[in-house]
């Protein structure tokens, strides 16, 4: 019968330390050709939004894309964290609580600002009852990246990140939506936009139980 030290040492003797940095290049190998493929669609099939040239001039067209991309990225960072056994979330929750209320700010700011008989534009727009499910369309791509970064990982806590994966998928597809949707309305970005993003997160968490048990 194999002593227990000889029998610890062969199953680690072969196995080789993680090069560094190698969860960060997995995650861009993954991430961002699903990104790409995500502005591809928008653009084969939707194209930038009409005004685009004026847009860029416009502070809230860059306040609406730092929005999701600040999101994206504090998702990210979280994903990395619990991608190994004994990570956690981190502070991912306290940072989108920021965001959202400087995004809430912005939003009063607007609203405040303008004329009674335009917050009906400013807060539901014209493409407020597809817009949460177009991110979610522009998400998927991603979505599916994250998982898969996530199922080569270890995660323990499989629902937290699942709702993580499905965080980051969102605020991405948010972020590609965002070159086409043509609403300048701060609060509509805060309700519908956060709804879309959301919505992904719900999706990720029901299935991260399922997808990325070992």
């Amino acid at each position: 019968m194999s002593n227990p030290d000889d029998l610890i040492e062969s199953l680690v003797r072969d196995l080789k330390p993680m090069p560094a940095h190698a969860l960060e290049r997995r995650m861009a190998a993954l991430v961002l050709p699903a990104l790409g493929l995500s502005l591809l669609v928008m653009l084969v099939f939707f194209g930038f939004r009409v005004d685009m040239a004026h847009a860029l001039s416009l502070p809230v067209f860059w306040i609406k894309s730092a929005y999701n991309a600040l999101l994206a990225i504090l998702a990210f960072v979280a994903i990395r964290r619990l991608s190994r056994p004994d990570g956690d979330a981190g502070g991912i929750f306290a940072g989108f609580g920021l965001v959202v209320a400087a995004m809430a700010i912005v939003a009063g700011i607007q609203l405040a600002v303008s004329p009674t008989e335009s917050y009906r534009v400013l807060i539901v727009g014209g493409s407020a009852l597809h817009c949460p499910f177009l991110i979610l369309g522009f998400a998927l791509p991603v979505l599916y990246a994250n998982f898969s970064l996530l199922r080569k990982s270890a995660p323990v806590d499989l629902r937290l990140a699942g709702f993580v994966a499905g965080l980051a998928a969102g605020a991405a597809g948010a972020w590609v939506y965002s070159w086409f949707c043509t609403e300048n309305g701060m609060p509509f970005v805060l309700l519908w936009y956060s709804l879309g993003i959301l919505l992904v997160g719900l999706i990720g968490a029901l299935a991260g139980p399922r997808l990325l048990r070992w």
